[in-house]
């Protein structure tokens, strides 16, 4: 058996839907949390077992659901976020939707601990239409408070759902459903796809103003790199080229930390639309007469600030681009300049190389004549000690005789040492550099 076998099954399983049943009121809270507030999260939440009386858990899971009696709580946890689903079916039902929430059963001091930077929060108050009439349009808008409402018959008419898709006098946002026909399962279903549609719609939302932001940026760059490839592409312009190398590292600089920032955002953004979109269709909306769906209402205003996030991002890697192909046509110039500078500097130490052979070859034939008049001057001191010991001959004649097999002999020696460094010079070089 393999040794991940067991958690492979498990994973399918790891977050189940809810079951619910009608009436009920649901809170949910979306929690983004850093490395350490992870650790923190988890030893906060243990805290909540022990304010119950109960055993709490040893280890951080990815996920846990647990009844607290009046209330229950469902804790998952995600990559940037984790999230908090409060459930309770205890409260009066004389009271309006929205006057009773699932948190307000939570300690506050508990509340206000949480570690982390809350980016979604929103209350769902779930009736039961088969037991009481649905309220007409004017009465719902009063538990919205008067706001502009979103509604629609999800799962082909068997429920119906109302949102404002803003923020209350609370500081949270709503939701009203009415379960016309739907069992405990398959509420439990739906509620969930609407959770995380409102939830995975915020997190879509976090790169907008990264991208605003960087937009305008993005402008005067490509201004900038419009300049230097106009200043490259005039062949009368003088240009400074380490000041023009210099503007290009510093515009790839920026790029590329702009890059680093908005990256792993940008992405998240195209996970979190896409999985928008999906749970959207699942909800298989009827129309409710006048009203925008969901759907609607959400791709209407979420795609197009998707799109502004990717064609920020692509704009990011089209300057990226353009910036390497200007910096390579630079260092193409840097290049040739110092190609041509080689090959000066190469022409004039080929005319000195000339030169100090000439010189050379004049002062071989000097210190032959040196080296000879030196040669010639000993050998008389042989001569003049043999004549001096009463051998006769002509001295004079014996010595301007010698003068040319001296010099003879001593223009052999130099030309074989000259032969010998040569021959030596061709077995150690290449024979590209001696051709």
């Amino acid at each position: 058996m393999h040794a991940s076998r067991n958690a492979l099954y498990a994973e399918l399983h790891s977050r189940p839907f809810q079951v619910l049943v009608s009436p009920a009121r649901v809170s949910y809270l979306a929690v983004m949390t850093s490395s350490e507030q992870k650790i923190q999260d988890f030893e906060h939440f243990c805290q909540l077992y022990l304010h119950s009386n109960m055993s709490a858990p040893l280890e951080d899971g990815g996920f846990y659901e647990v009844d607290f009696g009046t209330f229950r709580v469902r804790r998952d946890k995600h990559l940037e976020f984790t999230a908090y689903t409060i459930i309770s079916t205890h409260f009066d039902s004389s009271n309006s939707p929205f006057e009773q929430n699932a948190l307000s059963l939570l300690p506050q001091q508990w509340l206000e601990k949480i570690p982390g930077t809350v980016i979604a929060g929103f209350h769902i108050a779930v009736e039961d239409a088969r037991t009481q009439p649905e309220p007409d349009l004017v009465a719902a808008k009063v538990y919205f408070e008067d706001m502009r409402l979103v509604g629609s018959r999800p799962q082909n008419g068997d429920a119906q759902v109302w949102t404002s898709f803003c923020l209350h006098s609370d500081d949270f946002g709503r939701f009203l459903i009415y379960n016309k026909n739907m069992s405990d399962s398959q509420l439990g279903r739906m509620v969930q796809r609407i959770i995380e549609i409102e939830n995975y719609r915020l997190l879509a939302l976090l790169a907008l103003p990264m991208a605003r932001k960087y937009s305008a940026q993005l402008v005067h760059m490509d201004d900038r790199l419009a300049a230097t490839t106009a200043c490259l592409s005039d062949p009368n312009e003088v240009l400074d080229e380490q000041a023009l190398l210099g503007e290009l590292i510093d515009m790839a600089a920026w790029v590329e930390a702009t890059r680093a920032k908005t990256t792993f955002r940008f992405s998240a953004t195209k996970a979190y639309h896409g999985l928008v979109l999906k749970l959207l269709g699942e909800l298989k909306e009827d129309e409710v007469s006048g009203h925008l769906t969901l759907t609607e209402f959400i791709t209407r205003r979420l795609t197009p600030a998707v799109q502004t996030c990717r064609a920020t991002g692509e704009h990011l890697e089209s300057l990226s681009m353009r910036i390497d192909r200007v910096s390579d046509m630079m260092r193409t110039r840097v290049e040739m300049s110092i190609q041509s500078q080689n090959q000066a500097l190469l022409a004039s130490m080929d005319k000195r190389s000339k030169i100090q052979l000439a010189m050379q070859h004049t002062v071989e034939g000097l210190s032959v004549a040196a080296i000879s008049y030196y040669s010639v001057g000993l050998l008389k001191f042989i001569i003049e000690a043999v004549y001096d010991k009463g051998v006769q001959f002509d001295k004079t004649l014996v010595i301007g005789l010698s003068v040319p097999f001296v010099v003879g002999g001593v223009w052999l020696a130099t030309r074989q040492i000259h032969k010998r460094f040569l021959l030596l010079a061709r077995k150690e070089m290449p024979e590209s550099e001696l051709k």
